[in-house]
């Protein structure tokens, strides 16, 4: 079972990787590399140049990967763990979440919501699949968590604490979502190129403002959320607050660096770490007083 815990891990993190590396394509333009072909690449005469289509195609190789290694990851799962274990539920979200994945990002090539197109439609795809990134992220956590010993999450244990609990959630969905529309914006509409349109500005540039409100709320709900809850203390509680101040700090650094690409890959890791993070906390919050463990042992 170690074994598989370690494997898990992996999955978790190589998913990271990919998250960042689209990242990496929507900041570069790169993602009409490979113009409105999906899953192949076969880039029209205005796709893009060879290095952009040579970014999109390792970006759609390594996504391939990520996709067998959940699925491998299921599998796995399925043949180590008992008829009832929770881990298997973490499995199978896990495998809805990365064809998820996979189905928006074919949508948003095929239908060219990609490199300078600005519209409604793009800003509506991209904090889609940011949150659909996100129940990708929090299905592999909880499937980690459920191998290495816990139990399922029980929401009727304490209100207080089940509240806190959601609450903190919507607010990181929220700021992730925002988070997204505004890296949307500063790829599009470099803050130099809009200052003097203060009139004309896109609706995107106007929506810049939202992200930072949301991150202090949010903060604070991060910082209740592991002072609240004796069940949610652990080696993950207290990392929590560190991650949400380092947060803070990249999002400031980010703005007055004018927002180049390899700070904004860093703030998204920090993000993708505070989120992974929270849901181990969450995890452990709603955990039984008085719990049996699952058992490990496959299923004949």
């Amino acid at each position: 079972m170690a074994k598989l815990v370690r494997y898990a891990w992996f999955v978790l993190v190589f998913n990271v990787g990919v998250i960042a590396f689209g990242a990496f394509v929507r900041a570069t333009g790169s993602g009409a590399g490979c113009g409105p072909s999906w899953p192949t690449c076969r880039p029209a005469s205005d796709a893009g140049s060879e290095t952009e289509r040579a970014i999109e195609l390792m970006h759609r190789r390594t996504a391939g990967v990520a996709l067998v290694l959940v699925v491998l990851l299921a599998f796995f799962v399925w043949r180590n763990t008992g008829k009832r274990h929770p881990a298997r539920t973490g499995a199978a979200l896990s495998v809805v979440a990365i064809v998820g994945e996979a189905l928006i990002g074919a949508m948003i090539v095929l239908a060219e919501w990609v490199a300078e197109d600005a519209s409604v439609a793009r800003a509506v795809s991209v904090p889609l699949h940011l949150v659909n990134t996100l129940f990708l992220l929090a299905a592999l956590t909880l499937t980690i968590f459920w191998l290495s010993g816990g139990n399922r999450l029980d929401f009727s244990l304490d209100r207080r604490v089940t509240g806190w609990v959601l609450l903190g959630a919507t607010a990181l969905v929220l700021i992730a979502a925002t988070g997204a529309i505004t890296a949307l914006a500063d790829t599009l509409f470099p803050k130099g190129a809009v200052t003097d349109l203060p009139v004309d500005e896109h609706f995107l540039t106007q929506l810049r403002v939202v992200h930072p409100i949301l991150a202090v709320v949010a903060s604070a709900i991060g910082w209740m959320i592991a002072s609240r809850s004796d069940k949610g203390r652990g080696s993950a509680a207290w990392f929590l607050p560190v991650i949400v101040g380092l947060m803070l700090l990249s999002g400031m650094v980010n703005v007055a660096l004018g927002v180049p690409v390899w700070m904004q890959l860093v703030h998204l890791a920090l993000a993708d770490a505070l989120w992974i993070t929270y849901v181990f906390v969450s995890a452990r919050a709603l955990q039984p007083s008085v719990a049996t463990a699952p058992r490990l042992s496959p299923s004949r």
